[in-house]
């Protein structure tokens, strides 16, 4: 995947302004379902199908077109428009305006796994499970299946997913006698070692990210937000947050991180040089590389993410997210079989070629895939790390109802940690109060513990 995209999903929208109401306001103006079936069987999918329809699908992700044209092919009666209305925080702008119009949503639409629940919770998002496609969990990987289950409903299917693992350069970890770090303890004296003897030279940067830093704290073993309905809490003290804090403070404080913005210019020279010698980020990361970095050809390698003990293979996930048919759509069933062949079926391996990193786990397991052999990374294969990482997501991560918004007040807040290179845990214990705050001016009922 091109690395303009990459940068557009996965690290803007942590900090993007909101444009989209959550709460009580989204439950109110929600829509009602249109006039086609709201329910059926893989008969009735099928049979929809052989009639002449047209549907339309908002999404970014550069597959999507392939796939529409495969599926177009397969299905000469169907025509599928696919319209790309701005990525991530841009189109949840124009879905939830026309949620709230009743008018002009499209049948399906691409939502990342952190921004569904606003819309699930507006109940603007159909109920899969209608369709028979809770019967598909076997398919995918338990946290992005887990992503889009909320509150005992289906609302989309994974897409791709971004379980996380450490880039590092083997040529500065030589240079410095450095073993790669197996705990966070390690990694910590690794980014000494290599700043102190380089002042120029730091083993990650990090200015402070909202979708870095809940991924880490989930790795972390940290939930710091319960849902339950309309009853929120939020706990950004608990013991995996800490954790994180606690550790990422020695590098932050200490000044042992880059002060350099992802995906600047000024990054990809530090990742192609090797000024920056790692990136803890998820595994849809290497054509980035590939593409951005090219300098550090044959210099890079993937190895686990650092354990908080010993032995450990805790891991999170870092970006993805899946497809939804809105309540809106007037094709329904025809929506449902696209969503189905996009997901489960022969879209997948399409958005593999485009790059994407696939959720369902035949295609993780295939010897294709894990056989795969990187020569920007050496001839390592590199998707033996990221299976891996995959099947050792941490269970029971939940994103809040409004965490769009909680991203964009990140540096506001626990920024402003980072700017002044002081503890993490205030900055945490802000964004906890100013996200709660917004919680219950839009009608949940939040706790803070």
């Amino acid at each position: 995947m091109n690395s303009r995209f990459k940068k557009t999903v996965w690290r803007t929208l942590a900090t993007a302004t909101v444009g989209i109401a959550a709460g009580a306001s989204l439950v109110a103006c929600s829509s009602g379902p249109g006039g086609s079936a709201d329910s059926g069987t893989a008969e009735d999918l099928e049979k929809a199908l052989q009639t002449e329809s047209s549907i339309t699908v908002w999404a970014w992700a550069p597959a999507v077109e392939d796939i529409a044209k495969a599926f177009e092919e397969k299905y000469p009666k169907i025509t599928v428009n696919v319209e790309n209305v701005g990525t991530g925080n841009d189109q949840y702008t124009k879905l939830q305006n026309a949620i709230k119009a009743g008018s002009g949503a499209p049948d399906v639409a691409q939502i990342e796994y952190y921004a569904l629940p606003q819309f699930a919770l507006g109940k603007s998002l159909a109920d899969l499970s209608k369709f028979g496609f809770d019967d598909l969990e076997d398919k995918f990987t338990a946290s992005t299946w887990n992503s889009v289950n909320l509150n005992d409903k289906l609302y989309a299917l994974p897409q791709d997913s971004g379980p996380m693992a450490m880039f590092y350069r083997k040529d500065v970890f030589d240079k410095y006698g450095i073993a790669v770090p197996e705990t966070w303890d390690q990694y910590i004296a690794a980014a000494k070692t290599i700043h102190d003897a380089d002042p120029n030279a730091y083993i990650t940067n990090d200015t402070g990210d909202a979708g870095f830093t809940t991924s880490m704290i989930w790795q972390a073993g940290g939930k710091p937000y319960t849902v339950d309905g309309e009853n929120v809490g939020i706990n950004l003290q608990d013991e995996g947050s800490k954790k994180w804090a606690d550790k990422w403070n020695q590098l932050v404080e200490g000044g042992y991180v880059a002060q350099t913005s992802s995906w600047s210019d000024e990054w990809f020279r530090g990742l192609s040089d090797g000024s920056i010698a790692t990136l803890i980020i998820g595994s849809w990361m290497p054509g980035n590389l590939e593409g951005q970095a090219p300098d550090g050809s044959g210099q890079w390698r993937v190895a686990p993410m650092p354990q908080y003990e010993a032995g450990g293979t805790a891991t999170a996930e870092n970006g993805g997210g899946g497809d939804a048919v809105l309540e809106q759509s007037k094709n329904k069933l025809v929506a449902a079989a696209f969503l189905k062949y996009m997901n489960a079926e022969e879209g997948t391996q399409i958005s593999i070629d485009k790059g994407g990193f696939p959720s369902t786990n035949a295609d993780l397991e295939s010897d294709e895939f894990l056989g795969y052999e990187s020569e920007y990374f050496g001839g390592q294969k590199i998707n033996e790390v990221f299976a891996d990482s995959a099947k050792n997501v941490v269970k029971g991560w939940q994103y809040l109802p409004f965490q769009v918004y909680a991203n964009s007040i990140y540096n506001d807040t626990v920024g402003q940690a980072y700017a002044n290179k002081s503890d993490l845990n205030e900055g945490l214990t802000d964004w906890q109060k100013a996200s709660a705050s917004y919680g219950s001016e839009q009608g949940f009922t939040v706790s803070e513990k």
